[in-house]
């Protein structure tokens, strides 16, 4: 099946992609480099080169190279804090829905008086959801809550947001407006790399964040190990 991946920093740690072929393409919003082997496509979100924090990441750019390069279903990973003491590190869940207030998202309605119906297809969820049972167990349907980055959140902040949604990142909100905007099918997957700041008592550094990523390596690897065992 003809499908593009979407991930971030953790695949640059993977071995799995190492001998997948460089490949980059030109957009009307810039360049985008992307690994391919076969049907199927791997794009880093933050670059392969020197990777951009979450608010300077060229969304706009990514979701048109998908489409140019004729992908219609997008398997996105991202990496989450969790909003809620039942969903601790290392939970794998998938979001349905998402808050995005802090920041305006981006969009390819530039010129024209039109705005897309939000929305997440998660039209291959049910089948990754069975067919990596019981060996991974996702909780499906849980709400995304989008801040800008790059920094972390208050602790304050996260007392107000803990009631709007399940997680909490900085990503997933662009990449499902605009693939919904182009007609992409956007399915979402998500790793929990730690609690929210102030969460269960833990406070939360970009130094720590690192360690929790680092210790759930082991898992994205045999993840995306699977998941192109049931698309290959």
């Amino acid at each position: 099946m003809k499908i593009a991946f979407v991930s971030g920093t953790s695949i640059v740690n993977s071995p799995l992609f190492s001998a997948w072929e460089v490949r980059s393409v030109e957009t009307k919003y810039g360049l985008v480099t992307y690994k391919a082997r076969g049907e199927h496509v791997l794009l880093n979100r933050h670059g392969f080169g020197m990777p951009l924090p979450p608010h300077t990441i060229n969304y706009r750019a990514n979701i048109r190279a998908l489409a140019e390069l004729g992908f219609r279903e997008v398997v996105s990973l991202n990496s989450v804090g969790s909003l809620k003491p039942g969903l601790p590190p290392g939970s794998l869940v998938s979001c349905g829905d998402y808050v995005a207030l802090q920041q305006g998202p981006a969009t390819y309605f530039d010129e024209e008086l039109k705005g897309g119906a939000p929305g997440i297809a998660n039209n291959l969820v049910p089948l990754i959801v069975e067919r990596l049972a019981p060996e991974f167990r996702i909780e499906t349907g849980k709400v995304y809550v989008q801040m800008r980055g790059p920094r972390f959140e208050t602790k304050a902040e996260i007392r107000i947001i803990k009631d709007w949604g399940d997680v909490v990142g900085m990503t997933l909100a662009h990449e499902a407006d605009l693939c919904t905007e182009l007609g992409l099918n956007y399915n979402s997957l998500a790793i929990v790399d730690n609690y929210a700041n102030g969460l269960e008592g833990t406070e939360i550094d970009f130094t720590k964040f690192k360690d929790l990523v680092r210790e759930n390596q082991g898992k994205v690897n045999r993840l995306f190990a699977r998941l192109l065992e049931v698309f290959g």
